[in-house]
């Protein structure tokens, strides 16, 4: 007989507790605390490239870049995460009673990792697409050329749209930037 091991459930109470003393990231998901996968050379890279196209394209206009260590709340779920890249409509919002929590994404991005991809792609997407302000995900493959983009239309209608071609350009429709996927990559060195 296999014998069970028993899941702890936590409140999102002991989570924040634990999370703010705590030196590793954890996301915070039905009550169960996950702790943060290590990143990838290619996974930073990519990420960093992001945030710098975001920043650059987004200065002076109303909006508020986030990287890797910027935690999301879902209320509808009550689940915490920390998204690789999240934009941000100024005014930020935050939870209730948070200094530290937003709640108020337009656009997510996660570079994908063999042991995210299904995650990202299904449950977390659908997490997110609970936020009334999100409007725009991107997934972004860290093994290939490849990018995802989710483009919200209408309420529960959204456009898919999909860049495999270092020559492709991606807009981004949430905050009107264009993105050349060339760019996106730069550096990176794909393993055989």
């Amino acid at each position: 007989m296999i014998a069970q091991v028993e899941t702890k459930t936590y409140t999102a109470q002991e989570y924040l507790e634990a999370e703010v003393n705590s030196l590793d990231r954890h996301e915070f998901i039905n009550g169960e605390i996950v702790m943060m996968a290590g990143s990838s050379l290619n996974h930073n890279e990519i990420t960093s490239s992001l945030m710098v196209i975001l920043k650059l394209a987004l200065k002076g206009k109303p909006y508020r870049t986030f990287v890797t260590n910027q935690r999301l709340w879902i209320p509808q779920l009550n689940n915490y995460t920390y998204p690789d890249v999240m934009v941000v409509a100024k005014p930020i919002e935050l939870q209730p009673g948070r200094t530290d929590t937003i709640t108020n994404p337009l656009l997510i991005a996660e570079v994908l990792s063999k042991g995210t991809r299904a995650y990202d792609r299904d449950d977390k997407f659908a997490a997110y697409r609970s936020i009334p302000s999100f409007q725009e995900y991107l997934l972004i493959d860290q093994y290939r050329v490849q990018v995802e983009q989710y483009s919200k239309t209408e309420a529960n209608k959204w456009i898919f749209s999909e860049y495999s071609c270092a020559g492709d350009r991606l807009m981004l429709t949430s905050v009107q930037v264009e993105i050349s996927v060339a760019d996106l990559y730069e550096n990176i060195e794909f393993s055989e």
